[in-house]
This record gives C-alpha cells, structure tokens and sequence, in this order.
C-alpha cells in the first residue's frame, strides 16, 4: 500500500487549511514547496519567483527531497502538491520530455487516488505568495486533473464545505483505499 497520498488543485482551494486539520486528527502532512520558496526569494529581497523553468526546478527538487524524508511504511502521509505538479510546470514549458516525465512518475509513486480540491471563489484569496487570479487558479486546477488522470492517478473531487467535512470526506477515502488494500 503507498500510504503517500497527494492534495492538489488550483491556488486558494484550502488545501493548507484542510491539511492543518488532518494534522489536528494525528495525520503528518508535508507542506507545499513553491510557497516556502516564494517567502525565502521574498525576505532575500527577490522576486517572488524565478523565471519559470529554474522555480520547477527548485520545487521539484524540493518536493523529491520531501518525499524520501517521509517514512510512510506504517502511516499515511499528506503531501501538498506531489512532485507531479512541478513536472507539470516543466512541461508547460517544453522543459521536460516525456520519457523523463515517465522516469520520475515511475520512481515517486504516489497513492492512485489523489484529493482534488476545486477553485471555491467565496474562500479564494491573493497574499505575497499567491498573486493568480481566481480565473488562473480555477485553470490551474483544470490542468491538475487532466495532468494526474494523464498518468494514471484516479482524481477525487473534495467538496465545498466546512473544514471538519472536508477533512471528513478524505479520510472516508482513505479509510474505503485502506480497506480495499486489505480485502
């Protein structure tokens, strides 16, 4: 069983927030690396980002980093975003063939079920990390899907609802993953 299970989406969706609670109920998460490389390029006195191939770069590399530092033989792990969204960004730039995309989907599997959560303009909001429109982020997650669903990954839309059902809704799938896993 890969107990490494990804939540993903466009920017602004509550990725972080549902995360938090699932850390609440006992679940480690590891957090998203394009945002804590945006705060450091900002306290430096830098952009917030690089130009577009090295900031997929700096993630992917990041977000490998993050992946092997999880021990998920015995507990699920949460990450936000997987190493799938920074080899989406290369390839959205012609940085990345393929094969190489095949290489590294092959060598950092995630759970086939990966938590999608939709762009929800009532709790959208910019900040000094995220300056994309609610229009780019409902994009972004358009992308999020068909990218994963291209590589095999079974895509889970996680309703618009408080917090605590949310969080609710991705450990019934997990739970149900589990106990497939299991029969």
């Amino acid at each position: 069983m890969n107990y490494r299970f990804v939540v993903t989406g466009g920017p602004g969706g509550g990725k972080t927030t549902i995360l938090t609670a699932l850390a609440e109920r006992g679940y480690s998460f590891a957090p998203e690396s394009a945002r804590r490389i945006i705060k450091e390029r900002l306290a430096a006195g830098l952009s917030p980002r690089p130009e577009p191939v090295s900031f997929a770069h700096e993630i992917l590399s990041t977000d490998i980093e993050k992946y092997r530092a999880v021990d998920t033989s015995v507990r699920p792990t949460f990450f936000d975003r997987g190493i799938l969204d920074a080899l989406y960004m290369l390839n959205a730039e012609n940085a990345l063939k393929h094969d190489e995309a095949a290489r590294y989907i092959r060598n950092f599997p995630y759970n086939r079920v990966v938590f999608l959560l939709p762009p929800w303009e009532e709790i959208y909001g910019t900040d000094s990390e995220r300056d994309q429109t609610f229009e780019q982020a409902a994009e972004v997650f358009e992308i999020m899907k068909r990218w994963y669903q291209k590589w095999g990954y079974e895509t889970l839309e996680v309703p618009r609802s408080n917090v605590e059902e949310r969080a609710s809704f991705i450990l019934e799938a997990l739970d149900k993953q589990l106990t497939i896993r299991c029969s």
